[in-house]
C-alpha cells in the first residue's frame, strides 16, 4: 500500500509540473489517503504485536 502512495505522489508531482491541476490534486489526495491508511495499519499491527507478546513453541 505504501508503494501505491508513492506512485500516486510521483504522478501528482509530474502532473503538477506539467500544469494538470485537477489530475495533480486528485493524485495527491489519493496518495495522502493511502499513506494515512498505511500508517494506521502499521500502528495497529505494532500494538497487536506488543500486546500479544512473544509466543514460543
Amino acid at each position: 500500500m505504501l508503494r501505491y502512495a508513492i506512485i500516486f505522489l510521483i504522478i501528482a508531482l509530474i502532473a503538477g509540473a506539467l500544469g494538470f491541476g485537477g489530475v495533480a490534486g486528485a493524485a495527491s489526495s489519493i496518495a495522502v489517503l493511502l499513506f494515512w491508511i498505511f500508517v494506521v495499519l502499521f500502528v495497529v499491527g505494532l500494538v497487536m504485536h506488543l500486546v500479544g507478546g512473544r509466543r514460543t513453541l
